[in-house]
């Protein structure tokens, strides 16, 4: 029960569960064979600290792979390589957008002229004589 509102383990796992979101509901459902909520409180508890504890394993494995590397100027002359690779990409991009392209076959340019759909005149229909004024 909890000491501050008193509600019970169960109201508190569920609480907890329905706040998750999907994938994360997904997880802890597969990790108690079936539906999380149809378990026995202690067993959810214990089934969330298994969860917590695999997810802190993994996060401190990869902190202690970055800093344990003692390569640093190897690191810093891939850094480098990959710094002007992206520069050469960059430049080489920007140059396809600025050379001035010339399509050999261009199309010739054709005015717009207004055309009337109420009497088919060379008028925008707001200007029509057929509707005397009548403008919507």
């Amino acid at each position: 029960v909890c000491p501050h509102h008193g509600f019970s383990e169960l109201h508190q796992l569920d609480t907890f569960y329905n706040a998750l979101n999907v994938n994360d509901q997904d997880s802890l459902n597969s990790a108690a064979g079936g539906n999380f909520l149809d378990k026995m409180p202690s067993d959810c508890l214990k089934i969330i600290e298994s969860k917590s504890k695999v997810r802190q394993s993994r996060a401190k494995a990869v902190v202690a792979k970055v800093n344990s590397s003692s390569s640093t100027p190897a690191i810093s002359s891939d850094v480098a390589e990959l710094k002007d690779m992206v520069r050469a990409l960059l430049l080489d991009k920007k140059n396809q957008y600025s050379a001035p392209t010339s399509s050999p076959t261009s199309a010739p340019i054709k005015a717009v002229e207004p055309n009337c759909v109420t009497c088919g005149g060379t008028h925008a229909y707001q200007n029509c004589p057929a509707t005397s004024g009548n403008v919507y």
